[in-house]
């Protein structure tokens, strides 16, 4: 066989193919880590009680988090606001029941949290 820079062009051909086969994993591995990724922040939510009055796909005492990903959806500066509301509470947003302010969540988490919310637009 011809000689390609110094390795065999099967050499060559088989390192192309084991990258291939590399990016092809990690893509179609991509999914489960964000699937890991979400129940992870789901189970998160529950531990700080967030899921009492929210569910991911429907109302309860609050609207779901898809409901309110689908608002903001495309909005500059929508994960702080929605961190904010968090952290702060807020009144009048989704109707006259107020959210009451979270202080058992950290400023980080209700980022972590409100990237996690806006994710469910999709």
């Amino acid at each position: 066989m011809k000689e390609f820079a110094g390795k065999s062009a099967s050499a060559t051909l088989g390192a192309w193919l084991m990258i291939a086969a590399g990016t092809a994993l990690a893509q179609t591995s991509a999914p489960a880590t964000h699937a890991s990724d979400a129940r992870a922040m789901e189970k998160f939510a529950r531990e700080r009680n967030c899921m009492t009055c929210h569910a991911t796909d429907r109302t309860l005492l609050a609207p779901s988090y898809r409901a309110i990903a689908k608002r903001y959806a495309g909005q500059t500066g929508a994960a702080e606001e929605i961190a904010r509301s968090i952290a702060d509470g807020s009144h009048g947003k989704w109707g006259s029941i107020p959210m009451p302010a979270s202080p058992q969540v950290a400023p980080d988490e209700a980022a972590r949290l409100a990237r996690w919310i806006l994710g469910m637009a999709r």
